[in-house]
């Protein structure tokens, strides 16, 4: 690796400048809870109990990684003209390699949650319950594969902990984002006292699925018309997949940076 700790630095700032950006609302994310209030009260429990099975969901992938999980195995197809096949291998490279092959895998991804979200579409209401926990499933798997781009292994507990709280980070308010923000910064801190307090959150797991869900109110809102839908949920699916994807590239990549800079202050 060629990167200097000034250089390490200058990175590092734009991605804090980045985060600071992160602090706009817009007036629609004011009632984005409405639509889902809608559907629990117009529409039979059967669609309901579909709904909630993005607390199943999310509860076994948290505590197992249930169908969802990644695998360190996957390494070797994200960069296929490289002798990369480990997690070891992975942290050596550049972030500058981590980040080309992080891009890559966001667009491919955009294009299947476009296509998706136009299937699902079609039929309004009825199959929006059914795209809301296909999206978290792609969401998820994203987060992971940029999680091994980056050198960090999803099968951890912990590391999964982290991605549920980059897809909180996506649909949180002003004051969430920041107080996520200030949880993730420390996340590999091992002196910092707020550590502890984000594990414990594994057990919060139930008011992350309810943010998440609140968080897409609006951007479903329009999907909700049959036919029409097909056009609003392929955009709308595929805005969610790339405002996943930058959040995870941010969010993983000053990680990685804080480690590089913390390893190049223990050489000198």
């Amino acid at each position: 690796m060629t990167e200097s700790k000034e250089w390490l630095a200058e990175e590092l700032k734009k991605v804090e400048s980045w985060e600071k950006d992160q602090s706009g609302l817009w007036f629609w994310e004011k009632i984005g809870r409405y639509p889902f209030k809608l559907i629990d009260k117009w529409t039979p429990n059967f669609i309901q109990q579909k709904i909630g099975l993005l607390l199943d969901e999310l509860g076994k992938y948290i505590q197992t990684g249930g169908r969802y999980l990644s695998s360190a195995s996957k390494i070797p197809d994200y960069y296929p003209t490289m002798m990369i096949g480990t997690l070891e291998d992975v942290q050596k490279l550049s972030i500058s390699t981590m980040d080309d092959t992080v891009e890559k895998i966001t667009s491919n991804r955009k294009n299947l949650a476009a296509l998706q979200g136009a299937t699902t579409g079609i039929g309004g209401v009825f199959t929006l319950t059914v795209d809301i926990p296909l999206l978290l499933g792609l969401q998820l798997k994203t987060l992971q594969d940029i999680a091994l781009c980056y050198g960090y292994d999803p099968n951890d507990k912990e590391e999964r902990l982290f991605i549920v709280k980059c897809l909180q980070f996506v649909s949180a308010d002003i004051v969430g984002k920041q107080a996520i923000l200030t949880q993730l910064s420390n996340f590999n801190d091992p002196t910092a006292a707020s550590k502890r307090e984000v594990l414990s959150e594994m057990q919060g797991w139930r008011e992350v699925v309810f943010s998440y869900r609140d968080g897409m109110g609006w951007k479903k809102l329009f999907q909700m018309i049959p036919i029409a839908g097909l056009v609003f949920g392929a955009f709308i699916n595929r805005s969610a997949l790339n405002d996943i994807g930058e959040a995870g590239k941010m969010l993983y990549r000053k990680r990685r940076i804080i480690e590089r800079i913390r390893k190049s202050e223990t050489v000198y």
